[in-house]
């Protein structure tokens, strides 16, 4: 035979058996494209989700007494040190006593008087003009008494600790600053800011659970004690007090603090993170929802919040429809799926 030929021949038949390699990979490519997609479903269903607002906030006292006198004088005794617990009507401080011993002298003695003008009244030893005069004295001595007993032997208001002295035992009392500073902490309040949007949401005696970066996996229980009345035009926010009544004094004044209010429970549906999809760029989130034919469509869907490895869904779904779960990183909406558990 020619050699010519048979080169040729050779050559035909290599070819041939490219186009038959060829034409098996753009089959097994085609079939790779047609596989239909494997998803995981579940069908939608309500939970009960508790709605709450998160506000952060310093602790402060419930109450901030100063303890200072009306006159000045010197300070006899100190009787308390900065953090000891006082109760209402323990003596803190005295003055000199001397205007106070002074105008005893003249109450007692008034007092007594009035007494015996009284008896005389009775039996017409003394007018009644006499008698209503000299009473009035006797009530004038009175409240001067008090006032200076008020104000030379002073008193803690309120249950409270002490946080403050400002001055030594023998020092000038001169009326710039108090003596001591008390504060109440059985129970501590938080003024939080809460957005106007949140104004028909949030109702006196709501609950709060409290949490504070000194006491951290502590949770503490209060409730909103009052709402105030106005908004700041330029915060759009308004405050809200709420009070914690802490009866272990584990909270202080001026620690910071993060207040969650339970608003209400609502009933709403509930899907498991891998559900929700995040488109990129437009920050839209889907969700692909199942038709009776296996086709998955994907909806726009508005979440709620984040509870553990949950969405809370507030509007795009409804009870009862068939959605997937896994599976659906790649979907494309009206795209067929094969499902399985």
């Amino acid at each position: 035979m020619n050699r010519k030929l048979i080169y040729a021949a050779a050559a035909i038949l290599a070819l041939s058996a490219c186009s038959s390699k060829t034409g098996k990979n753009n089959d097994i490519q085609q079939t790779a494209e047609a596989k239909t997609p494997v998803v995981s479903v579940i069908t939608a269903s309500k939970q009960t989700v508790p709605q709450t607002g998160s506000y952060s906030a310093s602790i402060q006292a419930y109450a901030v007494n100063n303890i200072a006198s009306q006159t000045g004088g010197r300070i006899q005794k100190l009787n308390r040190e900065i953090g000891d617990f006082v109760s209402a009507g323990d003596v803190l401080a005295e003055l000199d006593r001397i205007q106070l011993d002074q105008a005893e002298l003249t109450y007692r003695n008034n007092e007594r008087e009035l007494q015996r003008l009284s008896g005389l009244l009775k039996e017409g030893g003394v007018s009644q003009s006499d008698f209503d005069s000299f009473e009035l004295s006797y009530k004038v001595s009175k409240s001067n008494y008090e006032n200076l007993l008020e104000n030379t032997i002073l008193r803690s208001p309120i249950n409270g600790v002490i946080s403050a002295r400002n001055y030594d035992r023998g020092d000038m009392y001169s009326m710039s600053s108090p003596i001591y500073t008390v504060q109440q902490i059985v129970p501590v309040k938080l003024l939080v800011p809460v957005s106007e949007s949140d104004y028909t949401r949030i109702k006196k005696g709501d609950s709060v659970d409290i949490t504070v970066d000194a006491l951290p996996g502590k949770t503490f229980k209060g409730s909103v004690l009052r709402l105030y009345p106005t908004i700041d035009a330029a915060s759009h926010t308004f405050s809200a007090e709420l009070v914690v009544r802490n009866e272990n004094r584990e909270l202080r004044p001026g620690m910071y603090a993060r207040a969650t209010v339970l608003f209400e429970e609502v009933d709403r549906i509930v899907v498991p993170d891998g559900a929700v999809v995040k488109q990129q760029g437009s920050g839209q989130k889907l969700v692909y929802v199942l038709d009776a034919d296996n086709c998955a469509h994907a909806r726009v869907v508005e979440t709620g919040r984040h509870i553990g490895n949950e969405y809370e869904i507030i509007s795009g779904i409804e009870e009862g429809e068939t959605i997937v779960v896994k599976g659906n990183s790649n979907l494309k909406s009206g795209e067929k799926v094969e499902v399985v558990k």
